[in-house]
């Protein structure tokens, strides 16, 4: 079985607990993916420009599906940006904003956008996250589309969030969770495997021929879809029930360990 894409989550996944990872050994297991015409995708919730400061060398070359599938690029060209329309963003703000444990983040393409109002450890925490974020006193300042919202609570209200998200605002947006108090209001349909599956109709890749790697709500549909699908050791359990098989943790360098088995050929990609 040849295996054309390895797409990976970042947080949690591809990156340790210190948002590092071992740059000396990717960098040398990526030149013999290029050779092998391997494509490598980064498949986040974070934002686009965050996600590129990772790879400074070959962010020009490799592809990205950000924010949770909102933008999707390949060799610094758009695949696709979602769109919330300004209707649907008003009825979502006047669900979120009345809630008094709820941070909020309005994320675009060009931005993502903070209130003033919000604490500055908010700031400080989600700045890391997103390279160009911005305070302002009111969402209406917002003149380009949104195509997420980034929601940040505490852990024990978030399921409950979730329940109530789905029946408030059904058919408009879509909670996913990647754990750690935070969950994404995403367009419906538009998620990770979705911008994966973009990519593999420009390129002519079958499913069965990807690899993906996940540990987060975040990450279901491409643990679900994937031939090769791998659920990180510190996943919850939820997220391992889905996927075909199971990696090393995040701070074993799991990503890393089943690129050199799919690079020597060795089961399951014999």
């Amino acid at each position: 079985m040849s295996i054309k894409i390895i797409a990976v989550d970042m947080d949690g996944t591809f990156l340790n607990d210190q948002m590092s990872f071992d740059r000396k050994r990717f960098s040398a297991q990526y030149s013999q993916l290029k050779e092998r015409g391997i494509k490598f995708v980064v498949a986040s919730g974070n934002q686009y420009y965050q996600l590129i400061s990772f790879f400074p060398d070959i962010a020009h070359e490799i592809a990205f599906v950000a924010e949770n599938g909102a933008y999707v690029s390949n060799q610094n060209t758009e695949v696709f940006c979602g769109e919330i329309t300004r209707d649907d963003c008003d009825k979502v703000l006047k669900i979120l904003l009345p809630i008094p444990y709820l941070d909020v983040i309005l994320c675009g393409k060009e931005g993502a956008y903070m209130l003033t109002s919000s604490y500055k450890s908010f700031y400080t925490m989600m700045n890391q996250y997103y390279h160009r974020l911005e305070i302002i006193d009111d969402f209406k300042q917002v003149t380009e589309p949104a195509f997420k919202f980034a929601i940040s609570l505490p852990d024990e209200k978030l399921q409950d969030f979730m329940v109530f998200i789905e029946h408030e605002l059904a058919g408009i947006v879509t909670p996913v969770s990647s754990g750690h108090g935070s969950v994404d209001l995403i367009i419906p349909g538009v998620h990770k495997a979705n911008g994966i599956k973009l990519l593999q109709n420009i390129w002519g890749v079958k499913d069965e021929e990807v690899v993906t790697f996940g540990d987060g709500g975040n990450d279901v549909e491409m643990l679900q879809y994937a031939g090769f699908s791998h659920a990180m050791a510190n996943a919850p359990d939820r997220i391992k029930k889905l996927a075909k098989y199971q990696a090393e943790s995040n701070n074993d360098a799991g990503v890393l360990n089943v690129i050199d088995k799919i690079l020597r050929n060795e089961p399951p990609f014999a």
